[in-house]
C-alpha cells in the first residue's frame, strides 16, 4: 500500500513538473516571438531593390570622391570591419578633428525609420547626403560631385543605363547609396538560431541574460524587437551638453539630451558605446545602466537603477554577446579609373 502511494505521488509531482515546463515553454516562446528576424528586407517603392542599383551604390559608399578633399568615403566612419562603425568615439573629418558625436552603425538601417542619432533623417536618401555636405565630415559638394562622376566614363556609363532619363544627378547618387545601405543586413547570430528552435545555440548563461534582458533589467523597455531598438528618443541621464532631439522638439520636456535607441546587433564589433562613444565597453555601459543616470527633468522614466548580482551582470553581458554574427568579409568593390 505504502508503495502504492508512493508511486501516485511520485505521478502527481511529474505531472506538475511537465506542467510547469509546458508553461515555461510556452511564457519562453511569447517572450522570444518578438525578436525573431524578418524574411524580407523593405524597400520603398520609390526605390525597389536592384542588384546593379546596389552595386553602383556599393562603389560610390567607398569612393573618396565623394568628399570634398577626395580622401574621405562614407565607409571612413562606417567601415564594416567594425560593424559599421569606426572604434573611435569620434571618427576624424574634413576638419581633422574628432566629430562630436560617434557614427552610428549602417546595420539594418533599412527598419530604421528615422536616422542619425537625433533623428533628422526622415529616410536613407536624406541621411546619406548629410555626412557627404557636412563642412566637419567629407565636405563634399554636390555640383563638383555630379562633374566628377559624369567625367568617368565608367560611372557616366552606369548612371546612364541605371538612371536612362537623367543620368548622374545628386538625387541619383543618393538612391544608389540608400539602396546598398539597406542590403547592409546583420547576420545570423547564435541568438537568432535559439530563436528559430535550436536549444543549444546559446548558453545556458545568455539564456538567463535573455530573462534579466526582458525582465528585471528591463532592457527591453527600449532595446525591442529584432534589431533591438524602439527607434525612440530617451535620455538616459549620460552627462552631455549635447541637447540631442531637442534641436528638433524644443517644446518636447523629454527631448533635452535624448538620443535615439541604438540597436544592439553585433556589438561585440562596435566599441565604444553611447551617442559620443562614452562608454569603452560593454562592462562599462552596463554598470552605467546599473546607476539609472543623472537625476534630472528630461531623463526617461524608463530610465531606473537596477541591482544586479555579479552572476546576472555576467549574464546579461553573454545575451548581449550572442547577438553579434560570426564575422565576414565585405569585398571592397573595384572603383571606377
Amino acid at each position: 500500500m505504502w508503495f502504492r502511494r508512493a508511486l501516485l505521488s511520485s505521478c502527481c509531482a511529474l505531472l506538475v513538473c511537465l506542467g510547469t515546463a509546458r508553461a515555461e515553454a510556452q511564457i519562453s516562446d511569447t517572450l522570444k516571438e518578438p525578436y525573431r528576424r524578418p524574411s524580407a528586407i523593405p524597400f520603398p517603392e520609390s526605390a525597389p531593390y536592384a542588384p546593379q542599383m546596389a552595386t553602383l551604390g556599393k562603389m560610390l559608399f567607398f569612393d573618396p570622391r565623394l568628399s570634398g578633399k577626395q580622401n574621405l568615403s562614407c565607409a571612413s566612419c562606417h567601415n564594416p570591419s567594425f560593424g559599421f562603425e569606426v572604434p573611435v568615439p569620434g571618427a576624424i573629418g574634413a576638419t581633422n578633428k574628432p566629430l562630436p558625436r560617434k557614427a552610428p552603425t549602417v546595420l539594418n538601417a533599412a527598419w530604421t525609420p528615422v536616422l542619425f542619432w537625433d533623428g533628422r533623417a526622415p529616410d536613407l536618401e536624406t541621411q546619406a547626403a548629410g555626412p557627404i555636405t557636412a563642412d566637419a565630415e567629407m565636405d563634399g559638394k554636390f555640383p563638383e560631385i555630379v562633374a566628377r562622376l559624369k567625367a568617368t566614363p565608367e560611372y557616366a556609363a552606369w548612371f546612364g543605363r541605371l538612371f536612362p532619363r537623367d543620368g548622374v544627378t545628386q538625387a541619383n547618387i543618393l538612391t544608389a547609396i540608400a539602396t546598398y545601405e539597406r542590403t547592409i543586413v546583420s547576420g545570423w547570430a547564435p541568438f537568432d538560431r535559439w530563436i528559430e528552435g535550436d536549444a543549444t545555440a546559446i548558453s545556458p548563461a545568455a539564456q538567463r541574460g535573455f530573462a534579466l534582458f526582458t525582465g528585471k533589467a528591463a532592457c527591453a523597455s527600449c532595446h525591442s524587437g529584432w534589431n533591438f531598438t524602439d527607434n525612440k528618443f530617451h535620455d538616459l541621464g549620460i552627462p552631455t551638453r549635447d541637447i540631442g532631439r531637442a534641436a528638433f522638439e524644443p517644446d518636447n520636456p523629454l527631448a533635452k539630451h535624448a538620443f535615439k535607441t541604438p540597436g544592439l546587433r553585433n556589438l561585440t564589433y562596435r566599441a565604444p558605446f553611447g551617442h559620443a562613444g562614452q562608454f569603452p565597453d560593454l562592462e562599462a555601459i552596463v554598470a552605467f545602466y546599473e546607476t539609472g543616470g543623472l537625476a534630472r527633468p528630461s531623463k526617461s522614466p524608463l530610465m531606473k537603477p537596477i541591482s544586479l548580482t555579479g552572476e546576472e551582470r555576467a549574464d546579461l553581458l553573454a545575451f548581449l554577446r550572442s547577438l553579434t554574427a560570426e564575422q565576414t568579409r565585405t569585398a571592397l568593390p573595384n572603383l571606377p579609373n
